[in-house]
């Protein structure tokens, strides 16, 4: 009787021995019996909860070839712990007539597939359960339940008893400089791609030792991983974002999301790294990638070419009147209508340097946009149909608490009326009635906005000095000075319209009205979008269009 022996054992805490130990005692029981050993095949540190295992699709190969009659193997979980694959083994075995022995339940059957089978499978579930009972008990005490982030190392300790002591954590100071200079970038207005390769141009390891790539900065939002989503960097633990289930087709563990009442936090202080500033920052950077806002002022998500990080200061914002399209670089200087080189199906063939058209539009936003005398007239105006919106969102908002309190007062009546013994039924229905209508009129008012603020005189000469500034940025050394210029003048920019006329090319730059009013205002931020954001000051509003012979 030709003999193969199976052996497998599942984690790195066992040793290769569990491995010679089971083969041994499977010798020794085949040797009793006089059967011939003529392979031996194994799995070392692989969990049995599938079958992506070389060992054992090398023995049900073989056993297929017909090169042995029995298949011997401790225990029917070394074959496999999944009730489907220990089934699945079981059939592919009869078909080639091959007999499955164990020492510890002999011969194995269909009884045994399937009561064997379905303990097997309770262990595995069992043994997570409990695994995370543990991991959870370690996280409410503050440490952490996985394994560990950039920035941190892990603590070394043992308990009286010589048990190590798991989950603890301190900061690395290196990495903790290096997740800071990442945030400082990014936050200035660098792509994690251009941090990334700054990063690997200085010689700093990436977390894996290797180098650095920009989905190991950027990471998933929802899933909170990357150097730019781990809440570990404030100081604060978050478990049980994730789970994992096995794909039945390929056996690897697929990731879904918890619901986030699920989730577990815990604020651990002594870790942080990043200062709630900075982060914020961050959060907000990403939210202004992530998001844009479409013709009717609503959030929309942005594109993944809107996305990615200008190369020139206006790419992307340049139109071709003709056709729609979008102007871009069509040698190292010149910009030209793409729709005209790449299909042909547009006529205009006028190109312009870049630099050029950067100082025409630059000069513009200085000098003609904001004209003081017309702003003034426009101030005038969006002031009174402003005080028309208050008032009118005034006399609303008023008659919707009168309403409340109409509405407390009579629930206050019936309810004296019951206590007083009145039809309880018609009553509750009316209390009823009264309570859905005083909700819904609470929820109007929390969602009620206040009409924007309004303009002030002067505006227009806040703008000016703020826009000289900003030029006068963009000739800085610093580059993040540089940068953030950059952002806030794209800001005041929805898009620039290139027509040609005769042997000209006239320029209409068209201003986003929320960008200039967050400038004019002195805000940190551009773009604001608080009941203005619909309205659009364009070429003939206080700023003439550019016309310029090529």
């Amino acid at each position: 009787m030709k003999v193969a022996l199976y052996a497998r054992y599942s984690t790195d805490n066992q040793r290769d021995a569990s491995i010679t130990d089971q083969f041994r005692v499977c010798r020794a029981y085949a040797e009793k019996q006089g059967w011939q050993i003529v392979e031996q095949y194994s799995d070392h540190a692989i969990s049995g909860a599938s079958l992506l295992r070389a060992g054992i699709q090398a023995l049900i190969a073989d056993a297929l070839r017909g090169r042995f009659q029995v298949v011997m193997a401790e225990a029917m979980d070394r074959l496999s712990r999944d009730q489907e694959d220990i089934a699945g083994v079981f059939k592919r075995m009869a078909y080639a007539g091959v007999k499955i022995i164990t020492l510890s339940e002999g011969e194995v059957t269909h009884l045994h597939v399937g009561l064997k089978g379905t303990m097997n499978a309770l262990f595995l579930k069992d043994l997570a359960d409990k695994t995370r009972r543990g991991l959870r008990g370690r996280v409410e005490l503050g440490k952490s339940g996985g394994g560990n982030s950039y920035g941190y190392d892990v603590v070394k300790q043992f308990d009286a008893n010589g048990e190590p002591i798991r989950g603890d954590r301190t900061i690395n100071l290196a990495e903790a400089e290096v997740v800071r200079r990442i945030y400082r970038d990014y936050v200035i207005g660098k792509s994690a791609k251009r941090i990334a390769v700054e990063l690997n141009r200085d010689g700093i390891r990436a977390p894996g030792g290797g180098d650095w790539g920009f989905s190991t900065i950027n990471g998933n939002a929802k899933r909170g991983n990357g150097i730019l989503n781990n809440e570990m960097y404030v100081g604060r633990i978050v478990w049980n974002r994730q789970r994992f289930i096995k794909d039945p087709e390929t056996g690897k563990r697929q990731a879904r999301p918890n619901p986030s009442a699920e989730w577990i936090i815990q604020e651990v202080p002594e870790l942080r790294i990043i200062d709630d500033e900075l982060w914020n920052a961050a959060k907000a950077r990403q939210e202004t990638i992530k998001t844009g806002h479409g013709e009717d002022g609503r959030e929309v998500q942005n594109s993944f070419r809107d996305r990615r990080r200008p190369k020139y200061i206006f790419s992307g914002l340049i139109k071709c009147a003709c056709c729609g399209g979008g102007y871009a670089m069509i040698s190292a200087d010149l910009t030209g209508c793409s729709t005209a080189r790449n299909k042909g199906t547009c006529a205009n063939r006028k190109s312009i340097p870049r630099a050029r058209l950067e100082e025409r539009v630059l000069n513009a936003l200085r000098h003609h946009l904001m004209d003081p005398a017309l702003f003034k007239e426009f101030c005038d105006e969006f002031t009174r149909e402003m005080n028309r919106l208050r008032i009118e969102c005034s006399a609303s908002l008023d008659g919707l608490r009168s309403e409340v309190k109409r509405i407390e007062h009579e629930l206050d009546t019936l309810l004296n009326l019951i206590l007083k013994g009145g039809a309880a039924d018609r009553i509750n229905a009316k209390m009823v009635q009264l309570e859905g209508r005083k909700s819904e009129l609470e929820r109007l008012l929390a969602n009620a906005e206040e009409p924007p603020p309004l303009l002030h005189p002067e505006m227009a000469t806040f703008y000016r000095e703020k826009v000289a500034a900003l030029h006068e940025a963009l000739q800085d050394d610093s580059e993040a000075t540089r940068l953030k210029a950059g952002e806030i003048l794209r800001s005041l920019v929805k898009e620039i319209v290139l027509t040609p006329q005769n042997d000209e090319l006239k320029i209409d730059v068209r201003g986003d009205l929320a960008g200039i009013l967050a400038i004019s205002l002195k805000t940190k931020t551009p773009a604001t979008r608080t009941g203005v954001s619909q309205v659009e000051m364009v070429a003939g509003i206080g700023f003439e269009p550019m016309t310029f012979r090529l």
